[in-house]
């Protein structure tokens, strides 16, 4: 028997356009327990109750539904995914996602692999590796269907990021809070350099919350020229 909370988790999410079977829900409640525990021993969230990681992490994860569409089949890197967010949320959904999780810190890795084990996923890759390394590697570079990260970088630095992983016709997505729009204004010129087209901005706002948060996608409509993802450290440094 389900709890009502749960039960009120698996009707948000259908609000969102993400609706969930009973065995979903359950993936989705050993996975928050597995980051309550890891969290005791590592800095995983600074979101420690559960009804808030149901909305600030699985929601905020699942809502990018919205703008992505069905991802079964699809192929996508979460960069700088931490706990596993949005890309393991969005995997749950869709089990016939080809889904790659870049996190450097190799602790977190531990425990993104322990959630996949613990959850029986499939088709997932993470790497301990930085996306600028990731970008100039041909097994990369212009391959995904999507390319995403949640809160890692200004956006001029996300681009750089995310448009090389693309392959062209895909599309970058980023999780942007206020000074999204700032943000896009100083970024016109790092997109169009990379490959991008015309952004577009999508207003989200997840239950219990009073502030929107905001979703950029970027379509991939030509080649990333072959200097960039520039090195190590460099695109946070000096943005384009």
């Amino acid at each position: 028997m389900m709890d009502s909370e749960w039960v009120q988790f698996g009707q948000w999410a259908e609000m969102f356009g993400a609706p969930l079977l009973p065995e979903q829900i359950a993936q989705f409640q050993r996975y928050e327990a597995l980051l309550l525990d890891w969290n005791e021993r590592m800095n995983l969230t600074a979101v420690r109750q559960p009804a808030d990681i149901r909305i600030r992490h699985f929601l905020d994860s699942l809502s990018c539904v919205q703008v992505m569409g069905n991802l079964n089949g699809r192929s996508l890197i979460d960069v700088g995914t931490g706990a596993g967010f949005p890309g393991l949320p969005l995997k749950i959904l869709f089990p016939q996602l080809r889904l790659t999780l870049v996190e450097s810190v190799a602790k977190k890795g531990q425990f993104l692999q322990a959630v996949v084990d613990e959850l029986g996923l499939s088709n997932v890759t993470i790497l301990a590796e930085r996306a600028e390394v990731l970008g100039q590697q041909p097994q990369h570079r212009q391959q995904y269907d999507w390319a995403v990260a949640r809160a890692v970088a200004e956006l001029r630095v996300l681009v750089e990021y995310l448009l090389p992983l693309c392959r062209v016709g895909g599309q970058m997505l980023a999780q942007k809070g206020d000074g999204v729009h700032e943000e896009l204004a100083s970024a016109g010129s790092a997109i169009a350099l990379l490959g991008g087209g015309e952004p577009q901005v999508t207003s989200v706002t997840l239950p219990t919350r009073e502030q929107p948060h905001y979703f950029v996608t970027i379509a991939k409509i030509g080649e990333t020229p072959g200097g960039y993802p520039r090195r190590v450290g460099v695109p946070s440094k000096r943005p384009l």
